[in-house]
């Protein structure tokens, strides 16, 4: 009887370790995907920023061709520019009115769409949709249609080359925004509060003045920001209704600088950047406040 002795197999030699891949949290971006889009917000910033940048570089150029060649504006510039507008113009004037028209524009502007966007948020009176649809229709209207009806109403009253006239024509303008925005921004706060300031005894105007409106700051406050450059930085309505020299805005003040037969561009960029100094200094105190006013009420109607 013959045995058969088996060989034992030799052993395959083992598979080198995988590693496993590194898994993605929900909501992280692949790296590809987050390098292509700061790539693009990085563009898209210095596609904004170049027209600011172009005008306050045309700026230091002392003669108004010098935009027609701006590689010579580097050997020459200059803040002289800046001083002629300052003191050889009527700018402090164009400032003062300015400042008036959007200063009370913003005030006036923002109670109104406050109170009705409060309104419409709490209340359920009849024609409280109507009324908010109404407001979204005026916004449908070009300011070439409004004009003239507006001139001939403003001439009725008596209100031509006046500021009320053309802080009411503004306030028709942002209300009906605010009002939406705000709206929005008041359905996001509860409802027991304003229950509360009634059980403290607080009349309905009490309870909006006194508990609501100190919450919606953000969203006043991006009203606010909305309402002033409305004002600062409008043209048609503000050369259309202001008839005196004496009764223009920063903006009608800077068509002065353009005429038929001269155009003086370089003093028209140093107004152009002057003008954008208050803007700035408004978006910088407001900044912390804007994407929370803006984002607020989104998922809520």
């Amino acid at each position: 009887m013959s045995t058969t002795t088996e060989r034992p197999t030799p052993l395959a030699p083992a598979a080198p370790a995988v590693k496993p891949a590194k898994a993605r949290r929900r909501g992280e971006s692949a790296p590809m995907t987050t390098a292509l889009a700061h790539g693009a917000l990085i563009l898209a910033s210095l596609i904004a920023l170049f027209p600011v940048a172009w005008i306050l570089y045309v700026s230091l150029g002392p003669d108004k061709t010098d935009y027609l060649h701006p590689g010579d504006i580097l050997g020459k510039m200059t803040l002289s520019n800046y001083s002629t507008v300052l003191f050889d113009t009527d700018f402090f004037t164009w400032f003062g009115n300015a400042f008036i028209v959007a200063g009370a524009t913003t005030v006036v502007g923002v109670m109104i769409a406050a109170s009705t966007g409060y309104a419409v948020s709490r209340m359920r009176f009849p024609g409280h949709r109507p009324l908010m649809w109404s407001l979204l229709v005026t916004q449908m209207f070009p300011i070439a249609v409004l004009i003239v009806p507006m001139y001939t109403i403003l001439s009725a009253l008596d209100l031509l080359d006046s500021y009320l006239g053309l802080i009411l024509v503004y306030s028709t303008t942002t209300v009906p925004y605010c009002a939406w925005l705000l709206k929005g921004y008041f359905d996001t706060i509860p409802v027991e509060i304003d229950e509360a300031g009634r059980v403290d005894g607080l009349s309905p105007f009490g309870t909006f003045w006194r508990l609501v409106l100190p919450l919606a700051r953000p969203g006043l406050a991006v009203a606010a920001f909305y309402s002033f450059l409305t004002a600062w930085a409008e043209v048609a309505f503000a050369s259309t209704f202001m008839l005196s020299s004496d009764k223009y805005t920063l903006a009608v003040g800077l068509q002065t600088f353009v005429s038929e037969h001269d155009a003086q561009w370089n003093l028209m960029a140093a107004t152009a950047v002057l003008i954008a100094i208050p803007s700035s200094v408004l978006f910088y105190l407001v900044q912390r406040h804007l994407v929370t006013g803006l984002t607020a009420g989104a998922s809520k109607s």
